[in-house]
């Protein structure tokens, strides 16, 4: 096990924050109200046939969990399963003319598909997928934007068998060259062009671009946006909407899969290193997906549920496509950005469709925060319940999120997971336990997460101290493997805190990589990611207490925290700030954000450096790059900009930070 030094415990110099408690009309409810829940999860591995008894199988599983050869565990073996069918099908017997998706174009287009309408275009889509030679384990690489294509494309793969690997619109031609190459993919889903902020862009010359390098070529397969292609497309290509309409009315039986066979792959983004292909197994994924959707996000079919988060990214595809499918719901799928017509089109499209949940990220929240809430004016929406999911939210985020959006009555759930988890795995209960701002809540029914030093051993809660966040025992979201990679699973995720030459699956333990505290009250507090510490005068400091203490000023939106190396102090922070809209960069707001810090946290932590700066630089999942600023700030070269969502950002930080002269 590791004792590298920035794998150690990390100091936490938190503020406790009140509770908020869930109202009473929301308990009374809730799907889950009952704390007995926490108790039968606790029977492992049987508490999570709750979840997979929420699904229709077409034959039980014979066991619900095998971990003989850790950590290549197995969820629900002997299991027959298919996912579209679970999402569509089942459903058309109580609801097949309740709408499945209310998708809101950004040119103003708008659609509603019910379920009836659903099942017959996955069918449509899946005849014509399998009349191009797509069979039963081939891997289908989509790239696509919110469209409504993507989800049932999505679930056109899932019914004859063969897994699909999202590769989100953003990102470029060298990125999708890459994961269909690791992926062994012969099939790409593609689409002519979609809209941003009023913009028609050319979305297919990324595959062009792509297939350059390629060998071997796969089949590209092309969505038009409108009726007609809206720029040059190869003779070579396929147009999907011709071919489907070759196929209009056919039927497709889905396919029965094992519980085990993949269900897709999804890749991380890739800042470091080649991207790893997580590989999600069909039964306990499915499962999972779908009660932590019941359970935790309070999901009804009668309900008009919106998670913002784009199907590029796992949030998309568990909590967007499989979970609220799966139970029947109605949900929002919008194309554009937030801002675009104006900075309250989220709202409008909300009271637009009494939108009953809302699903989003602290960086959005923190992005309406700037703004100002006289953009929430006028609008006539109210949300029964709230998420955030991502990254950690500071408190006054969430207070902001509470009081402006949820209005004081909105339950808020923050979540944390990974693409990996494949679902929530640290968050409240929203009808049993109260919330806190800046907590990511309670371990979710099932899951055992610990926090442990850099020797592995486990941290008292009482002592206040952070560290490793460690999940101790298996779960049916986990991914199975990185794809075509067993060896990397093993050393990514489990080598630095198991027993790797053991047969015993209670001696691993999965590694999440992120830095947390566990309170008296057992609620877990996400610090971010390990690798964003610094040793500030033999002090470990985590990134986001430094920004929680900086956005407790009022002025201030959004900020980021880098290291810099110091030849005393080991390493210093600058702090990287974006101001709310109406506010300017000043010595007063400087000497706010210095008290600020120096009261929540101590005078040593008192940022070296304040820099006002128009925006950070963000992935296009909207996670911040510190890596980048620590670059900046150090004077170094800046390091890969083509996850960013505007790769502008980061040089224009340098120039203002080094001028033209800086490296």
């Amino acid at each position: 096990m590791s004792t590298d030094k920035r794998r150690g415990t990390i100091e936490a110099h938190l503020v406790e924050q009140q509770y908020y408690k869930p109202p009473d009309e929301f308990i009374e409810q809730a799907n889950i109200k009952d704390p007995n829940i926490y108790e039968r999860f606790e029977k492992f591995p049987e508490g999570f046939e709750e979840y997979a008894n929420l699904l229709d199988w077409y034959k039980t599983w014979d066991q619900v969990f095998d971990g003989s050869k850790p950590p290549f565990y197995k969820w629900f073996v002997g299991g027959k399963i298919n996912a579209s069918y679970n999402c569509v099908d089942r459903h058309l017997s109580t609801r097949k003319n309740q709408t499945a998706l209310l998708w809101e174009g950004e040119d103003g287009e708008q659609k509603n598909i019910t379920y009836q309408d659903l099942y017959r275009e996955i069918n449509e889509i899946s005849a014509a997928l399998k009349s191009v030679g797509i069979k039963e384990n081939d891997i289908v690489t989509l790239h696509l934007p919110m469209v409504l294509e993507l989800p049932m494309t999505m679930l056109a793969c899932s019914r004859i068998g063969a897994p699909h690997s999202e590769v989100f619109a953003g990102f470029s031609a060298t990125a999708l060259s890459d994961r269909v190459r690791d992926a062994n993919s012969e099939y790409i889903v593609t689409i002519d062009g979609y809209y941003r902020r009023g913009e028609f862009l050319n979305h297919i010359e990324k595959t062009d671009a792509a297939l350059e390098g390629m060998d071997e070529r796969p089949t590209v397969l092309v969505w038009t946006r409108h009726e007609k292609p809206m720029v040059d497309i190869k003779e070579e290509y396929i147009l999907l909407k011709d071919l489907q309409k070759e196929h209009k009315r056919e039927l497709v039986d889905p396919v029965e899969r094992n519980a085990e066979d993949i269900l897709f792959l999804m890749y991380t983004s890739g800042t470091t290193g080649k991207p790893k292909g997580c590989q999600h197994r069909t039964g306990g994924y499915l499962a999972y997906a779908t009660g932590t959707s019941k359970y935790i996000l309070d999901i009804k079919p009668e309900d008009t549920y919106w998670c913002a988060a784009d199907i590029g990214w796992i949030t998309g595809h568990s909590y967007i496509v499989y979970g609220p499918l799966a139970l029947g719901t109605t949900s929002v799928m919008y194309e554009g950005t937030p801002d675009y017509p104006h900075k309250g089109r989220i709202w409008e499209i909300a009271e637009k469709y009494s939108v009953d949940i809302f699903h989003t990220s602290p960086t959005a929240v923190r992005m309406f925060m700037k703004w100002g809430e006289e953009h929430l004016e006028g609008y006539d929406f109210s949300f029964r319940l709230m998420t955030s999911v991502g990254e950690p939210i500071q408190p006054e985020a969430w207070i902001w999120y509470y009081e402006y959006i949820g209005k004081k009555e909105a339950v808020i759930v923050d979540t944390w997971w990974q693409t990996e988890t494949g679902g929530h795995m640290i968050t409240n209960l929203p009808g049993i336990s109260d919330m806190k701002p800046g907590s990511a809540g309670l371990a979710a029914p099932g899951i055992k997460p610990m926090i442990v030093d850099g020797e592995g051993k486990e941290i008292d809660r009482e002592v206040g101290k952070a560290g490793n966040l460690i999940i101790t025992r298996p779960w049916p979201g986990m991914l199975q493997t990185v794809y075509g990679d067993d060896e990397r699973f093993i050393s990514t995720y489990w080598e630095e805190f198991s027993d790797t030459n053991s047969s015993e699956w209670e001696k691993w333990s999965y590694k999440a990589g992120d830095g947390a505290i566990q309170t008296s009250d057992k609620y877990f507090r996400i610090l971010g990611r390990l690798d964003d510490v610094m040793n500030v005068a033999g002090h470990r400091l985590g990134t986001m207490e430094l920004e929680s203490a900086i956005v407790e000023v009022k002025s201030v939106a959004e900020a980021a925290v880098a290291s810099r190396k110091h030849p005393e102090k080991g390493e210093v922070p600058d702090a990287y700030v974006v101001l709310r809209e109406g506010n300017k960069a000043s010595d007063e707001i400087r000497k706010c954000i210095n008290e600020s810090v120096e009261e929540g946290i101590g005078k040593f932590a008192r940022p070296a450096n304040v820099i006002f700066v128009e925006d950070l630089p963000k992935t296009r999942s909207g996670k911040i790059m510190r890596r980048l600023l620590e670059n900046i700030s150090n004077d170094e070269e800046l390091g890969d900009t083509t996850t960013l969502s505007d790769p502008t950002i980061a040089e224009k930080i340098r120039i203002q930070v080094h001028g033209e002269g800086g490296k």
